[in-house]
């Protein structure tokens, strides 16, 4: 998978079946990975709400999905 900021939340989480991308999520202090709002909200939406740089996450969640 490859993460853009325009990216679901729900999209990285489903494409993720293991599930280890939710400690980078942990990190970032976005502890409401279940909430409604992720089944709809962009990686830099969710990102503008936590005070988190959007493009420094999706590196990091793209070098995840890389090394799997």
């Amino acid at each position: 998978m490859f993460v853009t900021k325009d990216t679901i939340i729900a999209e990285i989480l489903q494409n993720d079946p293991t599930q280890g991308c939710v400690p980078i999520f942990l990190a970032t202090g976005m502890h409401c990975l279940g909430c409604m709002a992720a089944h709809g909200e962009t990686l830099e939406q969710a990102c503008a709400v936590h005070g988190v740089d959007a493009d420094a996450l999706a590196a990091e969640l793209n070098d995840y999905f890389g090394n799997k």
